[in-house]
């Protein structure tokens, strides 16, 4: 979750850097060095700079306070903050300002969510034993910018301790340039096939990766049918009542296959991720997330997002692929998230200890002040109304999940959850935000719904 901070409440709130931020520039100075670009590819590219101890900091050289001065550098549209050791969490805070591209306008302090382990790969498997890991922040989607400052501080110790506040080693901030969008990159929704089954067998496709993808759409994946808005109904709209007749399944479980926007389709850059793919036996639930990059996003900006992501997961933080199975946008739009094949059990990195026989879905935004778009809802319903549905599951229902390891839950732990969960459910963690987390129940009925229960 992001937060905007006034100059003067950053400062009010945190006198032990004032002499800091005082004597740096709020202006980056004209003859201030771009920083290199390291992991150059197309499409985009990622700014790596080490964050250093401030000038004039309460403790110079101490590990408590390091940052980066304003800086001019390349284009970038999204910001976060890594180090070395993924097994360290960052107890403390971390705050950057951007300046927009050509504007030389400095947007305000916001600050980085640091607790995002809880969202990689399980520790025990062969992506979370990987050398390529590195602790990582939440992401902060920014938009188009050429300046940034950085100001990271650690928690003083708790009463009845005189340990040193300390930060992990080898804290950077990385700069991720989403490149240039693909040519029509998301395709118009597409038409029901005429004739068939609307049972299990209508319902398997395979991804772009898998070759599967170019008889029908290479950029997208076209939904079975066409159906009103469950959600608008739902809450009350004047959409009507959902039609349980054609285009609709006819047998439990089973949900029409909405149209998803596929890797190809968002641009994603075969080269980044590993190669092969993981999967799991089943998939027994769908854990929701949001991805904590902000709302300051337009929904023809989703594909951007979505690149950007994905490069911060992989080149930042040294994940296979993107963590998540799949992301919707605030338009309800639904894309293709890890590689692997969309109606196929995909072991993702999106809820530490409750990756295995489960998908991820994250609804692009910070929900924890704001509220999910009811189009959001919607497309997480239709989504995990089918997926679910190709593996017998009833989204109003519970199942059990064997934990691999976590802060609630012990390893081998037999754990009884909502087939439809938040992150929250599996982990200690904000995610997805408060707001999103409360309109589960509404997304577990109208999946349900969609099943033609």
């Amino acid at each position: 979750m992001s937060k905007i901070w006034g100059m003067r409440g950053f400062l009010a709130s945190s006198t032990g850097v004032l002499c800091a931020v005082l004597t740096l520039s709020l202006a980056p100075p004209a003859s201030a060095a771009a920083g290199p670009i390291a992991g150059a590819a197309v499409p985009g590219s990622t700014q790596s700079l080490p964050l250093v101890p401030l000038a004039g900091s309460r403790a110079p050289g101490a590990a408590a306070e390091r940052g980066l001065a304003p800086r001019t550098v390349h284009s970038f549209s999204l910001v976060g903050v890594v180090w070395d050791d993924p097994a360290v969490e960052l107890h403390g805070r971390v705050l950057v300002r951007t300046r927009a591209n050509g504007t030389g306008r400095w947007s305000g302090w916001q600050e980085l969510e640091v607790h995002n382990q809880d969202h990689g790969p399980d520790p025990d498997t062969a992506e979370g034993r990987s050398n390529r890991m590195r602790g990582s922040t939440a992401p902060l989607w920014v938009g188009d910018s050429d300046g940034v400052q950085v100001w990271v501080r650690a928690d003083e110790p708790g009463s009845g301790t005189t340990r040193a506040p300390r930060l992990p080693e080898g804290l950077r901030v990385e700069l991720v340039d989403p490149g240039k969008e693909p040519r029509d990159a998301i395709p118009p929704p597409s038409s029901p096939p005429t004739g068939g089954s609307d049972g299990p067998d209508a319902e398997v496709i395979t991804s772009v990766v898998d070759g599967g993808l170019a008889p029908l759409n290479a950029l997208g994946i076209p939904g079975t049918s066409k159906r009103p808005t469950a959600m608008t109904e739902a809450k009350g709209g004047k959409a009507g009542k959902i039609a349980m007749s054609a285009g609709l399944p006819r047998q439990p479980y089973v949900a029409p296959r909405p149209r998803i926007v596929s890797r190809s389709g968002w641009g994603a850059d075969e080269s980044l991720r590993e190669g092969g793919f993981l999967y799991t036996d089943t998939v027994k639930a769908a854990f929701v997330h949001h991805t904590a990059t902000g709302n300051n996003y337009g929904c023809s900006q989703a594909p951007s997002v979505i690149r950007s992501i994905y490069r911060y997961h992989v080149v930042s933080s040294g994940w296979r692929d993107i963590g998540y199975n799949f992301l919707v946008d605030k338009c309800g739009t639904i894309y293709e998230g890890r590689a692997g094949g969309v109606e196929k059990p995909v072991m993702g990195a999106h809820t530490l200890g409750f990756n295995s026989d489960t998908t991820g879905i994250a609804v692009i935004g910070s929900y924890d002040g704001t509220a999910p778009s009811a189009a959001a809802a919607d497309g997480l319903a239709q989504l995990t109304a089918w997926k679910l549905g190709l593996f017998g599951r009833d989204p109003r229902a519970k199942t059990y999940l064997v934990s691999g390891g976590g802060n609630l839950y012990p390893k081998g732990e037999n754990v009884r959850l909502n087939v439809i969960s938040g992150h929250r459910d599996g982990y200690a963690t904000e995610c997805p935000g408060r707001l999103l987390y409360g309109e589960l129940g509404l997304v577990r009925s109208v999946a349900a719904r969609y099943q033609g229960r």
